[in-house]
């Protein structure tokens, strides 16, 4: 992204001056000044770790978004307009206990009737609109672009290498899944029983069957780290995933759908079940959803960013594979027609085929003043290394001119403000990645009304889709393009050496590995929009 002129900054450590009743935001300071604190010594309670990222870096000495404090000390007794924030992503569990009463309805359609009652072209589409229909798996976008065959571009040259390359990965994977497969099946039959712990396998000695101890030596330095066997179940769901379908040649996933993803004008396709047929393949889509919206202080799991002034409103168009261009475009447009004034976009490509489709949509959201907040990806690239790595979405092709201003890319952070501060799997680029924020380790919302830890630049970027949100509730007036300035202007600057990619080896400064050089911060933002709605900034 391009550097925008900062339109406000400070050189004081917030304190707080006055008491926290009213708004009389004078009376309070921005966060900034935070390179010298100390890292934590003391470990986060499981408490604390479940909602980190709305703890404030200078009280908690961690790199949360300080969005406690925001309500806390700015937001009490402050009026708010709902805001629409549409998730487009895997399919949203609508009914869990924790996010029903944040989930949009549309207020012009009658449910179940079978018509179109608002004439948006989506026939009772009451929560939102699933564009895959009964699809749930896909291809990877470059084994679409193999199967399509040598066109003579670079791109399916590189999609060939590529697809041959994650193949034999795939295959080597493949190999060690069946033999962590058939070490756990050897221990399940030792032990009698249909799981075992760390301890349980400490009680084999050397003295049992050789078989038996070689299966302890595998899942012992699985599970000493801290997993339980149910991460053999996730890895071999991934890795059958990938053969079997994302890339799979022979595969069409696609057919399900019934539409032909290459025609833009062939729209009516789809349907309204916003969870999806698969309710474990929603787990992204609600766990993304939870992170903004999940209730806050109800005692049921983590807590929402903007949980009481906003409504999601569902859109699924991310497979178990690549999403279609063509799909993203549409999904955009819906939210955009529908009321949505924040989208989030926690998917990512690097290869397309009708990206121009979706860069159109992109503009068309900036024309009806729609921010579009999206992950940086989870690959440790810095995508703008030797001109710049293609990756979809963007507001811009290989570094140029930004096509409009409502764009914002995230990338992730760790709990610790230390050099490890950058998540080792999170993208980065001085130009391409705007902020970062709370990634790791988030606490949401998961189907079968649940809530689970997950990770990746897809959590950090529903952590600033709810700041945005947040501000768009309480200063309705400020654009979209207002909202992106202030989100990084406000921003806690950092001044510090981190590890990037998890590799001690390539050391940066964090200014130099985003546009802002911050961390978004929600106590910072409320106190520029409130500077920015009032005229003196």
């Amino acid at each position: 992204m391009r550097l925008l002129k900062p339109v406000y900054l400070s050189a004081t450590l917030a304190l707080v001056l006055a008491s926290c009743g009213g708004t009389k935001f004078a009376n309070y300071t921005p966060i900034s000044g935070v390179d010298h604190l100390p890292k934590r010594t003391t470990a986060l309670t499981d408490e604390q770790l479940k909602r980190w990222s709305h703890l404030d870096l200078v009280r908690d000495t961690v790199p949360g978004m300080s969005v406690d404090r925001a309500y806390n000390e700015l937001l009490k007794g402050k009026k708010a307009t709902k805001v629409v924030v549409g998730v487009i992503d895997s399919g949203v569990e609508i009914e869990h206990d924790d996010l029903k009463k944040a989930i949009w309805t549309n207020p012009k359609e009658k449910a179940a009737n079978g018509i179109d009652d608002d004439n948006n072209g989506y026939i009772d589409d009451i929560h939102g609109w699933n564009f895959l229909g009964k699809a749930v798996h896909e291809n990877l976008e470059y084994t679409r672009i193999v199967k399509m065959g040598d066109n003579g571009t670079a791109q399916y040259k590189k999609a060939v290498a590529k697809h041959r390359e994650e193949l034999a990965e795939a295959a080597e994977s493949k190999t060690r899944v069946d033999i962590l497969v058939n070490a756990n099946k050897t221990l399940l039959d030792y032990f009698k029983a249909d799981t075992y712990t760390v301890k349980d396998l400490e009680t084999i000695t050397a003295t049992a069957d050789s078989k038996v101890v070689n299966a302890k030596n595998i899942m012992f330095g699985i599970m000493s780290r801290g997993n339980d066997l149910s991460i053999l179940d996730k890895y071999k769901k991934q890795v059958d995933s990938k053969l079997k379908y994302q890339l799979n040649l022979e595969f069409d996933g696609r057919a399900l759908t019934g539409d032909n993803p290459d025609d833009i004008q062939d729209v009516n396709y789809g349907d309204n079940n916003v969870l999806g047929p698969d309710r474990d393949e929603a787990m992204h889509g609600t766990h993304v959803s939870g992170i903004i919206a999940q209730q806050r202080h109800n005692n049921l799991g983590g807590d929402g960013v903007a949980s009481d002034v906003v409504e999601i409103m569902a859109v699924r168009a991310v497979p178990d594979g690549d999403e279609y261009d063509k799909d993203i475009a549409l999904a955009i447009r819906y939210a955009v027609d529908n009321g949505a004034k924040v989208i989030n976009g926690s998917f990512g490509k690097y290869f397309e085929t009708h990206s121009q489709w979706v860069r159109d949509a992109i503009i068309y959201a900036a024309e009806k003043d729609v921010l579009i907040v999206v992950a940086a990806g989870n690959d440790a690239l810095d995508l703008n290394k030797d001109g710049g790595v293609d990756r979809f979405p963007n507001d811009n092709q290989k570094m140029g001119a930004e096509i409009s201003d409502n764009f914002l890319v995230v990338g992730a952070l760790n709990p610790e403000f230390s050099e490890k501060l950058i998540a080792p799997f999170s993208n980065y680029g001085h130009y391409d990645v705007d902020v970062f924020a709370p990634g790791v380790k988030i606490y949401a919302t998961i189907p079968n009304n649940s809530y689970d830890f997950l990770q990746g630049t897809s959590m950090a970027s529903p952590n600033v889709a709810g700041v945005a949100a947040l501000v768009r509730a309480y200063y309705p007036k400020l654009s979209a393009g207002q909202v992106k300035k202030i989100l990084m202007d406000s921003g806690i600057a950092i001044d510090k050496e981190v590890i990037l990619g998890g590799n001690s080896a390539d050391v940066r400064n964090f200014k130099a590995i985003s546009t802002s050089g911050k961390i978004v911060n929600a106590y910072n933002a409320i106190l520029l929009a409130d500077k920015v709605s009032k005229g003196k900034k």
